[in-house]
């Protein structure tokens, strides 16, 4: 699996702060892709199937819908999607707070990035969407 598009992204603070794995100086901007350019991803994409990548991974998934289907239509190489922590900490505190549908925002995200081309989705919801999808009731 290829970090084909690995945005420099605010999303990824809940498990920085949690791991406290914040850049001690400067930035991981240097080499993850800036959140304006894609026309990177279809050139990183290429490069990576040149190299022999088997899935192109785009990381985070909901911000990059776009960079999702971009992918998927020139492609032929199975698309992963990654719903990183400031994802799965938005929809977690939006249920806490009783401002969501918890189990209804989280298919919900998942079903766009399905829709959006991802044949893998990579989330912290797991186990709870296998459960809802099955479903069991906790």
């Amino acid at each position: 699996m290829s970090y084909t598009a690995k945005y420099a992204s605010s999303f990824y603070g809940p498990f920085r702060e949690a791991l406290d794995s914040n850049p001690r100086f400067g930035d991981k901007k240097t080499y993850q892709m800036n959140p304006a350019n894609y026309r990177e991803a279809v050139i990183e994409a290429g490069e990576d199937e040149s190299e022999g990548a088997d899935i192109l991974l785009v990381k985070p998934g909901l911000p990059y819908l776009d960079i999702i289907r971009l992918l998927r239509d020139s492609s032929s190489l199975p698309i992963a999607a990654y719903q990183v922590s400031g994802e799965y900490s938005m929809i977690k505190a939006g249920g806490a707070l009783k401002m969501i549908d918890e189990e209804k925002v989280m298919l919900e995200s998942l079903i766009c990035l399905r829709r959006a081309g991802a044949d893998v989705i990579l989330t912290y919801f797991a186990l709870q969407a296998a459960r809802s999808l099955c479903g069991e009731k906790r």
